[in-house]
């Protein structure tokens, strides 16, 4: 692996301008994230930086308003960069400052690219507007679009020599994503559901009497959603439990930065579950002071020697 150090001055000119470019895209739009990326090092700050901004343009695509085939389309074109940065191709003096920074990291880390192919599958199963009757089948989603992240997150931090269990990595970065993504789809449900999007499993939506769906800012009558809300909360819990026994094979920065995004995603949790219906009001999150002060805790140490002690322990 050959690392630019920080501050050296052999990085060429149009890498630094597309590294600044990712950086201030993940400033601007990485609400949650940010906060745990500016904890790292600058190498390894730039290369998440990429990777997020390269995520981003995928998810995007996804979202935009494009007809289905168009989309498809240029999820296509976008797999074919990816193709050129995986294959070398990319020259620094490229115009797509996304692909030139990536190319870079790519370079530098040992990224698993693969991983990016994975997002650009999850974002296809979203235009073609996939539901999923049970757990297994929306794991295989989350996996694409959130466990990718992780194991691609991993090759940027890498693990501490002689790390207990450090083959065992990739498994707890993929783990810990889906715990995201699972996070994530329940703090989305109404706008989700607005978008005519549907991802909780079908299994649990009939268990709990919501199979007609949340297309207003109270439960569908007659059902349990607030038992719907706690079950997946558990189920996400449980997976934050599993994927933190990663933080202590990383390095202290690399940790804080993984317990400083985690532990957004775990007090949003914690919202969902005081006021399950909150999230069919509105997107639930959290004050910006609160997110610096989880990002404080994560880059002293405090959370990760906390959870690290819990999952080695087995008590997590």
């Amino acid at each position: 692996m050959n690392r630019t150090m920080e501050g050296s001055p052999q990085m060429p000119a149009p890498v630094q301008a597309a590294y600044s470019y990712c950086e201030a895209v993940t400033g601007q739009q990485a609400r949650n994230f940010a906060y745990g990326i500016r904890l790292l090092p600058t190498d390894k700050r730039q290369a998440m930086s990429a990777l997020y901004a390269f995520s981003r343009r995928v998810d995007d695509i996804g979202d935009g308003a494009l007809r289905p085939e168009a989309k498809r389309a240029r999820l296509e074109d976008t797999r074919s960069l990816l193709d050129r940065v995986r294959n070398g191709t990319v020259d620094h003096n490229d115009t797509d400052p996304v692909v030139v920074a990536l190319a870079d990291a790519a370079r530098r880390f040992p990224l698993p690219l693969g991983g990016l192919d994975e997002l650009i599958d999850g974002v296809l199963m979203d235009v073609r507007g996939e539901e999923y009757e049970t757990w297994d089948e929306l794991k295989v989603y989350c996996r694409c679009v959130a466990g990718a992240i992780g194991r691609l997150s991993l090759g940027v931090f890498g693990t501490q020599p002689g790390a207990r269990g450090a083959e065992r990595a990739a498994e707890y970065a993929d783990t810990l994503g889906l715990a995201l993504q699972l996070t994530n789809i329940l703090r989305d449900l109404r706008e989700d559901a607005a978008n005519g999007r549907s991802y909780l499993p079908a299994d649990d939506l009939a268990k709990f009497g919501c199979s007609e769906g949340f297309h207003s800012t109270t439960p569908p009558a007659g059902a349990d959603f607030a038992g719907l809300v706690h079950f997946e909360v558990r189920r996400a819990r449980a997976l934050f439990a599993e994927g933190y026994r990663l933080l202590p094979m990383l390095d202290r920065r690399s940790g804080a930065c993984v317990a400083a995004m985690a532990g957004i995603y775990r007090r949003l949790l914690d919202r969902i579950e005081r006021d399950p219906d909150g999230v069919l009001r509105g997107r639930v999150s959290l004050p910006g002071r609160e997110k610096a002060y989880v990002a404080v805790r994560g880059l002293s140490g405090l959370d990760a020697r906390t959870i690290g002690r819990r999952t080695l322990g087995g008590r997590a």
